[in-house]
């Protein structure tokens, strides 16, 4: 079983974009210490070395969806920026999603439709209405229905319709990907500052207690 998680430094400041890879290390050492196995699918590097502006991560394991949803929302790392001195904030905030990567391709078999012989009018209907030629086919699974009346001979309609169900089939398809794709590209504009989720510092010195995390 596995999610995955998108994790983005949105359009904040460089400081974002080190947050982010901060964030990512910590969560990856939580996953390992929760036996959950992680994987960088995708990484959008940032304009410092070691940064990223945006990671796709996979989660796997036992129960990667509790995990995932411990690391959603809005994340905040709580540390002085490291690139401006001068900078008084110390609250660097980076957005985390679950969302979806693949979706399912339908797999398309003749012996999924149902094909029925109609008849149907229009400009030289009188000749189909007696013959019963035109064809309507319908694909079971995703309940897409065509009707073809341009030949007159049933076989030849009956070919154009499984040609004109495969390609809606695959265009039904082709849209879901482009969805996918498009809300996995909208996570980035929905960071909101403030109001975190879940914090997280920078371990502590020896001397002192290790790092904390609230959420």
């Amino acid at each position: 079983m596995s999610v995955h998680l998108l994790l983005s430094a949105g359009r904040g400041p460089q400081e974002c974009a080190w947050a982010l890879a901060e964030l990512l290390r910590r969560l990856e050492a939580d996953a390992t210490r929760q036996k959950l196995r992680t994987e960088r699918i995708e990484t959008v590097p940032g304009d410092r070395p070691g940064t990223y502006r945006s990671v796709l991560v996979r989660i796997a394991g036992a129960g990667p969806e509790a995990f995932a949803a411990s690391w959603s929302g809005t994340l905040c790392w709580q540390a002085p920026s490291p690139y401006r001195a001068s900078a008084g904030r110390k609250n660097w905030y980076v957005i985390a999603r679950p969302c979806q990567v693949d979706t399912p391709r339908t797999a398309f078999a003749e012996a999924d439709v149902d094909v029925v012989a109609c008849r149907t009018g229009g400009p030289g209907g009188q000749h189909r209405n007696k013959a019963s030629t035109a064809v309507r086919a319908t694909h079971r699974p995703t309940g897409i229905v065509v009707v073809v009346d341009t030949e007159r001979q049933f076989s030849l309609n009956r070919g154009i319709a499984m040609r004109l169900l495969r390609e809606r089939i695959e265009h039904g398809d082709d849209a879901a990907e482009r969805a996918v794709t498009t809300a996995r590209w909208h996570v980035h504009d929905e960071l909101v500052r403030g109001n975190p989720t879940r914090v997280e510092r920078p371990a502590r010195s020896p001397q002192g207690r290790g790092g904390s995390r609230s959420g």
